[in-house]
């Protein structure tokens, strides 16, 4: 079974705090307003898909970094169709991003791509750094929304609440994120440590930026009254008040859906998972759905961008992933058990049950954003420390 490990390396959020100092708001508009503007992607107007095979053909491998075991696959089909040996390696985000920087700075380049889910470091220290670029196949432009090529958006995939649905055959029994903060769920709710998560960090700071009016609306749908609060919006509220509930953190997604929907399990949880987790109701004959209908959200999507290393051994073989994550023989093995590519004309294969609407029942990380997320995530980091404590 593949896993995806969760281990962050501070060395490169110390480093992302010195770089972009963090506010103690949470706005990601006014941050994304003072953004350096990211160099602009390339594009081989003209380009020869054949010429390109070919070109690759003579560099004769290529090395590719992600955040999933996913890759592994991506990898195998690459290898099948092309006859180019293409190695996947699963690595954290965090630690890819760590790597290739120093990998840069001393010209010894061995990852030729990646695939990163912390869009914030991506926009905000590699990209403006030299460290990758993006590169966007001629023939494919055309499939590929503007918002989604720069930085180039591979698919989106969604972390969810879910639970055991045969614990409870009625449904979710959580119907309001407010729910989770209630002592009633006190210690229930299983999730990955956001210290440890930079995509729940950056729900964490979206949520704060774009998602205050929601929360209210959900406040005050729960409990009849207006949210009164000391924090500076809704969001914070409501990240305090779960932390403070004692959520059980984790590790690894793999973890959470063990706690929530193995046959085993006699204790109602609710687990905060990635999608692909739900792939183990099939392979391990576990119980889970995601629980529709919750209010204002079931869970959030998050984006996963390609990006090639700017001094690659191999740079044809990297574009030539680029263009196969970008097409859906490619990119299937990344959105097997849900998700979204961002090539257009791609249309989603499955979604896990409960997530029947993906455009209406997540909260969307807005690409604006990402900047605003690096720069408040060390600020966002130490609010859930102290509370937790």
């Amino acid at each position: 079974m593949r896993r995806t490990g969760k281990i962050i390396s501070m060395a490169l959020l110390a480093t992302a705090a010195v770089a972009c100092a963090p506010s103690t708001a949470g706005g990601g508009p006014s941050a994304a307003a003072t953004a350096k503007a990211l160099p602009g992607p390339s594009l081989d107007a003209d380009a020869d898909l054949v010429a390109l095979v070919a070109a690759a053909k003579k560099e004769g491998s290529v090395l590719v970094y992600d955040s999933s075991g996913d890759i592994e696959e991506v990898a195998k089909a690459f290898t099948a169709k092309y006859g180019i040996a293409m190695e996947g390696v699963k690595s954290d985000t965090p630690q890819t991003a760590e790597k290739m920087t120093r990998e840069h700075a001393a010209d010894n380049v061995t990852i030729d791509a990646a695939m990163y889910e912390d869009g914030g470091v991506l926009v905000g220290q590699l990209a403006p750094q030299g460290v990758t670029q993006t590169w966007i196949p001629g023939d494919l432009k055309d499939q590929i929304p503007a918002e989604n090529q720069n930085p180039l958006l591979a698919l989106s995939k969604a972390t969810v609440f879910g639970y055991n649905t045969r614990l409870s055959p009625g449904g979710c029994p959580v119907k309001n994120v407010w729910d989770l903060t209630d002592p009633e769920w006190s210690g229930k709710l299983v999730m990955q440590d956001p210290l440890g998560k930079p995509t729940v960090l950056s729900f964490f700071t979206q949520l704060d930026a774009y998602g205050n009016q929601k929360l209210e609306q959900a406040f005050q749908a729960k409990y009849g009254k207006p949210l009164k609060t000391e924090e500076k919006s809704a969001a914070l509220e409501w990240i305090k008040r779960l932390s403070l509930n004692k959520p059980v953190l984790t590790g690894s997604d793999e973890d959470i859906s063990a706690a929530v929907g193995a046959p085993a399990a006699t204790d109602k949880k609710i687990g905060f998972m990635s999608i692909s987790k739900f792939r183990n109701n099939e392979d391990k004959g576990y119980h889970q759905a995601a629980c529709e209908g919750m209010t204002p959200f079931v869970g959030f999507s998050y984006p996963k961008y390609a990006a090639i290393a700017a001094k690659s051994r191999h740079p044809n073989a990297a574009k030539l992933f680029v263009h196969f994550i970008m097409s859906e023989e490619g990119v299937k093995h990344e959105i097997g058990e849900g998700g979204i590519s961002g090539n257009s004309t791609v249309k989603p294969l499955v979604t896990p049950p409960g997530l029947s609407d993906w455009q209406g029942q997540l909260f969307h990380t807005d690409p604006k954003g990402l900047l605003g997320d690096l720069r408040n995530r060390q600020a966002m980091s130490d609010f859930w420390r102290v509370n937790r404590s």
